[in-house]
């Protein structure tokens, strides 16, 4: 699909969120690398940092002064609703198919979420509003107060059970983010279980931090353990900002728990080569892993680096994402992270719910 008709497709999809039906129907593909497998259940799964999603109220319990009204950032009702209608269009963007389809993602993983007002802001009073979207939050010790989240499209997944996992408190580590874990069942009845990691950052030197990343990462895998000691073919989908490359000693360990990083090549189609850009070199922080019994409905995984989620690069005429602030300066942008998009595919079944 040419730039020209992606742009009109996803005005097209925007507009009929917001001023027509909700998006009932899940995408219907046939795999033309593999035409004997035949028809199948698409479903989309998209995973986004949204860099700093607060709103503009105190909380007197959180680190949060830097994004209110009268804070370091400014931030206003009008930049925060800006910010959610972007966060939306982009959103939005990741249901795009390289057959032309355009449909809302299934699932989609948050990062740096503040709290349950902003995500249902997102979902009832954005530019996402008539997608009809549910979400679930984590409420994390974390300093600055932001969380994870989950969105779902309760038309083509339903909730079996969800917890938050707390990662145990070490010495000379600051509280960090809960993981998000839910269970569910796609309108193709396969049962998924999905996890959200936003692990602590580098700040202070990654190797003085490493050990703080190995400790989610080795808290995760005890709960996947679980999960798979019940069934080696359980479907598990495990996403999120790991503050981390390929082949970092977190994610190598979980890719010793029989998880494999279906992102490790993941690159964009306009230029991105990784999913965050920093003095110029590209580098994926963003990652997804999936279970062996799911890589087999796996059709790709990329970084959807849409034309206006990038914004020309100075330093080496090259592009970068366009984000929200550059310091103290607001950029009315997207997110400093490029989201990530893995589309599935399920076989057909009789029994499809809505």
């Amino acid at each position: 699909m040419s730039k020209r008709r992606s742009r009109i497709a996803i005005i097209m999809l925007s507009l009929i969120l917001v001023y027509v039906l909700p998006v009932e129907a899940q995408s219907v593909f046939r795999d033309e690398n593999s035409p004997e497998r035949g028809y199948g259940l698409r479903f989309v799964v998209g995973e986004l940092n949204c860099e700093n999603l607060f709103d503009c109220k105190d909380d007197s319990l959180k680190a949060d002064e830097a994004f209110l009204p009268a804070g370091a950032n400014r931030w206003t009702p009008k930049r925060y609703w800006k910010k959610l209608n972007n966060i939306a269009r982009e959103i939005i963007s990741l249901g795009e198919g390289d057959d032309g389809s355009v449909a809302i993602p299934d699932l989609v993983g948050l990062c740096e979420v503040e709290n349950d007002s902003v995500l249902y802001d997102l979902t009832h009073r954005s530019l996402l509003r008539n997608a009809k979207y549910d979400y679930l939050i984590t409420n994390s010790p974390d300093l600055r107060g932001i969380d994870v989240a989950l969105l779902y499209s309760p038309m083509t997944f339903g909730i079996i059970d969800t917890y938050s996992i707390r990662i145990p408190s070490k010495k000379d580590m600051r509280p960090t983010r809960d993981i998000l874990y839910v269970k569910g069942r796609a309108a193709s009845s396969d049962t998924l279980h999905v996890f959200v990691v936003h692990a602590p950052s580098r700040s202070g030197g990654e190797i003085e931090t490493r050990k703080n990343r190995v400790l989610v990462a080795t808290t995760l895998c005890e709960s996947i353990d679980s999960i798979q000691m019940a069934s080696p073919r359980q479907k598990i989908i495990v996403m999120g900002d790991f503050n981390d490359y390929t082949g970092d000693k977190s994610l190598k360990i979980i890719e010793k728990h029989g998880m494999t990083e279906v992102s490790a090549s993941a690159k964009g189609k306009n230029g991105a080569k990784g999913t965050y850009k920093f003095d110029g070199e590209w580098r994926s922080l963003d990652h997804i892993f999936v279970s062996e019994a799911l890589l087999e409905n796996v059709v790709d995984c990329s970084i959807a680096d849409r034309e206006f989620l990038l914004e020309e690069d100075t330093t080496d005429k090259g592009v970068r994402p366009r984000r929200n602030y550059v310091g103290p300066l607001w950029m009315d942008g997207f997110s400093d992270h490029l989201p990530l998009v893995m589309p599935l595919r399920f076989n057909m079944c009789q029994t499809v719910y809505r």
